[in-house]
């Protein structure tokens, strides 16, 4: 049993941001082995933040699916349901890191207009 979402979530991170960590880059890959479909290889081969977010919200779903569709004593209850909650979580934080950048991109924009403000371009 493996948390299929957050692995290949790394694997699509690393490409967003541009990380190059071998290892890393490769127990992820292991993890995924032969489980490269739908969400999950959306996940893992997006390139931005966008596709990442389309490609969680889609793994959710399947997951949510997943636990809805588990017995009450089945031995893997707790250990999917568990998975939802780390999921979610990750959804969370990924939509802070999609706002964190998106404010970095704004306050950019507004030091290079208070800039030229400042200092006028004369053309």
């Amino acid at each position: 049993m493996s948390c299929l979402e957050l692995e290949a979530l790394r694997l699509g991170l690393m490409n967003v941001l541009g990380t190059d960590d071998r290892a890393a880059r490769e127990h992820a890959e292991k993890e995924l082995d032969g489980e490269l479909e739908g969400p999950i290889e959306g996940l893992a081969t997006a390139e931005t933040l966008d596709e990442l977010r389309r490609h969680l919200d889609a793994a959710l779903v399947d997951l949510e699916e997943e636990v809805a569709a588990l017995d009450a004593d089945d031995p893997e209850s707790d250990y999917v349901r568990g998975r939802l909650v780390a999921v979610r979580d990750a959804e969370r934080s990924l939509a802070r890191l999609a706002t964190l950048g998106n404010g970095l991109l704004d306050g950019l924009g507004e030091t290079h207009h208070d800039l030229h403000d400042a200092f006028p371009v004369e053309e």
